[in-house]
Order: structure tokens, then sequence, then C-alpha cells
């Protein structure tokens, strides 16, 4: 039979987990916010000027830190992190199996991406370009709500 000293303790010691894991969850949405919309922003920004240049080399750079950034994608969502100020939807976690799949699918165009640049083909290069944006905006038309309209007043 638990004491009102060890109940009190018990308590206590569970709201501290709590508030831990809460503090956890908006730390990943954070980082999670610095690295998909500022880094990703940043990489396909210059994989897109790659792409209409024909630098080949960027494009297999870039593609190699779209990879590194997609195998980090569900390590940034763990459940909890949904935040007023963050765009993922609630669905990310209701349909976790589903969500999961979206970075391999981004990984295997970046990879094909990163092939046909290697191989110096222009044509194949446009087309997997097309599939790797195809492959991102899956996700997002299924996982992350759209950008908040800009008030009249703040334009």
């Amino acid at each position: 039979m638990m004491t009102k000293r060890n109940w009190s303790v018990t308590v206590i010691l569970v709201a501290g987990c709590l508030i831990v894991v809460g503090a956890a969850a908006q730390d990943a949405v954070v980082q999670r916010r610095r690295q998909m919309e500022s880094n990703n922003s940043l990489v396909a920004e210059a994989l897109n000027k790659a792409v209409k240049e024909k630098n080949f080399v960027e494009i297999e750079d870039k593609c190699k830190v779209i990879q590194e950034n997609m195998n980090q994608v569900p390590d940034l969502f763990p459940r909890g992190s949904l935040a007023g100020n963050s765009r993922a939807k609630p669905e990310i976690w209701a349909r976790w199996s589903e969500f999961t799949k979206h970075p391999a699918n981004v990984t295997k165009a970046a990879q094909e991406l990163a092939a046909a640049a290697k191989a110096g083909d222009a044509a194949l290069v446009e087309d997997k370009f097309k599939a790797l944006g195809d492959a991102c905006k899956a996700c997002h038309n299924s996982f992350r709500a759209p950008k908040p309209m800009v008030s009249e007043e703040f334009r």
C-alpha cells in the first residue's frame, strides 16, 4: 500500500517526466522546422539551379544532402511533437507506417537523380528531377498543412 508521502513523490516524478517529454517534443518541433524549412529549402533551391545549369557535380552533391536529411525524418517526428507553429498534420502519427515510407521514396528518387547526373544524361536528369519533386510533394500533400495566409494588413 502506498503511503501519502510515496504517493506525493510518485505524482511529482510523473509530472516531471511529462514536463521532460513535453520539452523534448517541443525541441523536436524546433529541430524539424530548422531542417525541413531552412536546410531543405536551401538544398531545393540550389538543386533547381544546378539542374537548370546542368551542373552535374552540384546535383550529385545536393542529392547526397537530401538523402542524409531523409534518414533523419522519422526521428524528427516523435509522437507528441505537434505544436501550434508546426505545419505537420496529426495524420503523421495516425498513419505512421505510411508516413515513414515517404523518406525512402524521396531517398530513392534522389539516388536516381544523382545517378543520372553522374552519367551526364541531361534529359534523364530532367526526368529524375521531376520524379524527386513528385516524391517530395506526395508526402507534403498528405502530411503537411498549407502555409497560413498572410493578412492583407501585413502585405
